[in-house]
Parts: C-alpha cells; sequence; structure tokens
C-alpha cells in the first residue's frame, strides 16, 4: 500500500520543465551558437524550451547573460539589410511583374517586410526568399 501511495505522489508533483538562457550578453544581429546558451531546470514563461530552436538563428535584439531567450527574442540570419536594392515580384495567375526596391527594413527568409518600389516611389508590404527577392501579393 506505501508503495501506491509513493507513486501516486510521484505523478501527482508538477513536472520540472527547462527554460533557455543566455549565458552571456549578445549584441543584437548576432548569430547564436551552443555556448551562448545554458539551460536551466526551472519554467519560465515565455522562454525557449529547447535551445535548438534557438541555435542558428540571429538575436533581433540584445540578450542579457542568465535572462531568458524567448522565441520571438531570434529569428533567421538575415539576408536583406536596411537600404539594400531588392528584386520585387509580383506573381499572379501567371502574371508576373518584377521590379526593383529599396528595402526599408532588415529581414531574413520568410519574414514580412515594407519595401519601397524605385519606380513608382509606392511602399509595399512583402515575403522575404532565402535568395533575398521580395514577392508581393494582394494578402501582404
Amino acid at each position: 500500500m506505501r508503495t501506491w501511495i509513493a507513486a501516486l505522489a510521484l505523478l501527482a508533483s508538477p513536472a520540472q520543465a527547462e527554460s533557455v538562457l543566455a549565458a552571456r550578453t549578445l549584441r543584437a544581429q548576432t548569430i547564436v551558437t551552443a555556448q551562448d546558451l545554458v539551460v536551466k531546470d526551472v519554467e519560465i514563461v515565455g522562454a525557449a524550451r529547447s535551445i535548438d530552436e534557438i541555435i542558428g538563428r540571429e538575436t533581433r535584439i540584445a540578450l542579457y547573460a542568465g535572462r531568458p531567450v524567448r522565441p520571438g527574442d531570434v529569428g533567421p540570419p538575415a539576408v536583406v539589410e536596411r537600404n539594400q536594392i531588392v528584386p520585387l515580384v509580383f506573381d499572379r495567375g501567371g502574371l508576373r511583374i518584377t521590379s526593383e526596391g529599396r528595402s526599408l527594413m532588415r529581414a531574413g527568409p520568410g519574414e514580412r517586410i515594407r519595401v519601397m518600389n524605385l519606380a513608382s516611389r509606392i511602399t509595399v508590404m512583402g515575403r522575404v526568399r532565402a535568395d533575398g527577392r521580395v514577392f508581393v501579393s494582394e494578402q501582404e
């Protein structure tokens, strides 16, 4: 009977979660490596749970030593810099229009950015591709 009660007590206790913390202070726009992170056996709301989701990503803000790393604090490494001239592509239903644009933001693949079309001077939203092209659609 005591073994049964002990087993129930173990099952009833809350599971300890892990949180990812910065091992040292990292400046914004730094690619995160395994040496930059430490995992602690403490649950911090909003903190990343696995270093695998953080390693190889780029810091969007400064990360301070001992502070939790949140998934929104990092993103894909930038392929487009602010003020960079980028190919701007509108592709829909067999119609493809290509123009040059000036990126108004810094971004990585999959992120949405504002780009000024150099021909019309109109600012549009688009999604960055891995090769640096920015695709614009009506929904963007």
